[in-house]
């Protein structure tokens, strides 16, 4: 594992510090990320050297530069102007679609000692809640951190731009399609259980993606042969339809807000004519179903063979499943095919679907290796 640039981060998590330590590498952890590590591993992540969890000493320094940082969000109330606090970085965007464009960005007047953002445009969309709800919902260290809005004023006010940390790795749709190599399932599996946990505090907080597929899920790390060092994100959470973070406006036709993502739907979505009500956690299960198959198919799209959409909603809707990947073990193909039941309220809820990879993992051969995934810190419902 090597250590960030970004001296605010935990080189573990790849988190902002809440309560940051120096161990006896020299290096500065978080303290719940570090202290689990020890108690598995005994050594430094860094160094791999041998470390005792009695020498971990508070690094007040570290958490005096978070702290201000931190502060400097909320003193602006986390609303920031497009050429004043943030720019665009020269050049193309990163990353485009129809209403949706990621830009490339700096803070103004220096990037030193903050990290690494990019701005997220959403075309046709309306704030409906305070960002600050926004921003405390993204803090969980398995969601992509948005750290306010930025108002353009050149800009027309039927978008929205959120400025959030930026994925050096890209999504895990393009890791998946661009490697030569497939990923492990051991490697697949850690994958999963970030994105389910992300999905479990966003249940829990009365949030429904809307979107999940591999596509909305950002890479911060990755090594082929350690799931210990596997960092993944969830992003674009309540930029769905039918949001309740977010409003369309009346002048754009077709938006991310407004295009059902059909191939990754479950069959009530798909069934009639749909309200906000049908979103829901169970129907958020059933597409990580089919993320996880589309990751074990290497970023392949679903019923790919099926050109027509309208086919693809009747097979889904008549309890059809996708082909079991020659990669996928069967006792994950077991768990993965629950999330697909046709009656939503025979679904597991995501933090059933957590115990069940948990005991899974736990029961496997690789358990050792990808049980690490217990060194995050529990998070709790934000207030909104």
């Amino acid at each position: 594992m090597k250590a960030l640039d970004d001296a605010i981060s935990c080189p573990i998590t790849l988190s902002l510090f809440r309560d940051p330590v120096v161990a006896q590498d020299g290096h500065t952890y978080e303290r719940a990320a570090i202290e689990e590590w020890i108690r598995k591993k005994g050594t430094s992540p860094i160094t791999n050297k041998q470390m005792l969890l009695e020498h971990l000493v508070p690094n007040y320094a570290i958490k005096k530069i978070v702290e201000q940082f931190e502060n400097s969000l909320k003193n602006k109330n986390f609303q920031y102007i497009l050429d004043v606090d943030v720019k665009k970085k020269i050049g193309r965007p990163l990353f485009q679609t129809f209403g949706k464009t990621i830009y490339s960005a700096e803070w103004l007047p220096t990037n030193e000692g903050r990290p690494e953002i990019i701005l997220l445009k959403i075309d046709g969309a309306r704030a409906n809640k305070e960002s600050s709800f926004y921003v405390d919902l993204s803090r969980h260290p398995n969601i992509v951190r948005t750290f306010g809005i930025v108002n353009d004023e050149d800009s027309n006010q039927n978008s929205i731009m959120l400025l959030q940390e930026y994925a050096s790795e890209g999504s895990l749709y393009e890791v998946l399609t661009e490697r030569k190599k497939p990923l492990s399932e051991e490697i697949l599996i850690e994958i999963f259980s970030q994105v389910i946990d992300a999905m479990a505090y966003l249940a829990l907080n009365g949030v429904v993606h809307g979107d999940l597929a591999c596509r909305n899920v950002l890479v911060f790390r990755l090594n082929e042969n350690d799931p210990r060092n596997v960092v993944v994100k969830v992003t674009d959470f309540g930029i769905s339809r039918y949001s309740k973070i977010y409003s369309q406006t009346t002048t754009v036709a077709r938006t991310t807000l407004n295009v059902i993502p059909t191939r990754y739907c479950a069959p009530e979505i798909l069934s009639k004519a749909v309200t906000a009500n049908d979103f829901t956690e169970k129907s958020d299960v059933y597409s990580m179903g089919v993320l996880m198959w589309e990751a074990y198919s290497r970023g392949a799209i679903p019923w790919a063979s099926v050109a027509n959409d309208e086919e693809v909603v009747r097979r889904v809707r008549n309890g059809d499943m996708l082909p079991k990947p020659a990669n996928c073990s069967q006792q994950y193909w077991n768990i993965l095919t629950k999330t697909w039941s046709t009656q939503p309220n025979e679904r597991p809820k995501f933090d059933q679907l957590k115990q069940l990879f948990h005991k899974q993992m736990y029961q496997s051969t690789v358990s050792a290796s990808v049980s690490s995934r217990c060194y995050l810190p529990l998070y709790s419902k934000i207030k909104s």
